[in-house]
């Protein structure tokens, strides 16, 4: 052995570890950092009544985040029931039936633009075919901008899923007599539905904090509203504005806020690693 090239890439080998570790640490310093400014502030904002109270007027004390929280969770729920089917059938398309076909080449490659493209011009482009044509800002389009964000995630969950499931469960059920589209459905879609519900959980958490989107189509509503036709509050635009208020109690306000969405996106990633886990023990 050339021991001067062993000793080369040894050293090479510890420089690389070296930035490696010294990266990590930077970023977990920093992580750590924003997030124990966030609990801090946070959970100082917290009580009773950021539940229960709609948005505060200017200057005024007091108030909640009821409006908000109601609003973004009927907007997510809509974008769910509209992205779940969307996204499952594609996925299942493509996995079962798109292995040689050209629409499902185009199918992949407008799912790969839209998982890359800036939320921001996805609202625009609902803004643009939706808003602008009715004359006014409703909770539908939030949702329909939402929905174009989380679709292509699931898609893409849904299809590498299902080709994780093995293809002699698929040769086993053809050899009963099945059909193709019961094996797709009945087999191997219902193999893979840890996997499937863990896209969508992800999903949801993408798009749990997205401001920009809603900005060009829900806007805000400093009242209480279960209108989805009609501007709508959500927590993300709410904390947007009050953030950068000149108003103590709108700060304090958007602290608890932005604390409110990290818990839910935490406790929804948490949930898709419990299933993802169970999963992989399949």
């Amino acid at each position: 052995m050339n021991q001067s090239l062993y000793n080369k890439r040894k050293r090479v080998n510890q420089v690389g570890l070296t930035l490696s570790m010294t990266a990590m640490a930077l970023g977990l310093f920093v992580l750590l950092w924003i997030l124990f400014i966030l609990f801090k502030n946070g959970f100082e904002a917290l009580n009773w009544a950021i539940f229960t109270q709609s948005t505060p007027a200017p200057g005024s004390e007091g108030g909640g985040l009821a409006n908000a929280i109601v609003g973004s969770a009927m907007m997510i729920a809509v974008t769910a029931f509209i992205s779940t089917p969307i996204g499952v059938f594609a996925g299942v398309y493509l996995a079962e039936y798109g292995d040689s076909s050209k629409t499902a080449a185009v199918t992949r490659f407008v799912t790969d633009i839209m998982l890359s493209a800036p939320s921001i011009v996805l609202g625009l482009f609902v803004y643009a075919i939706l808003v602008a044509q009715v004359k006014h800002f409703s909770g539908w389009a939030g949702s329909l901008a939402l929905a174009l964000i989380a679709i292509p995630v699931v898609v893409r969950t849904t299809e590498n899923m299902l080709r994780l499931v093995p293809g002699s469960l698929r040769e086993a059920a053809y050899s009963l007599g099945a059909p193709q589209w019961k094996v797709a459905t009945f087999v191997t879609l219902r193999a893979a539905k840890a996997g499937v519900v863990t896209g969508l959980l992800l999903a949801l958490a993408r798009i749990s904090g997205e401001t920009a989107p809603l900005l060009f189509t829900a806007l805000n509503n400093q009242f209480f509203s279960t209108n989805m036709n009609a501007p709508m509050a959500n927590l993300p635009v709410v904390i947007f504005q009050f953030a950068m208020s000149p108003y103590d109690n709108w700060i304090r306000l958007a602290w608890g806020g932005a604390l409110i969405i990290t818990l839910t996106v935490l406790v929804l990633n948490i949930i898709a690693r419990v299933l993802f886990r169970d999963k992989v023990k399949v």
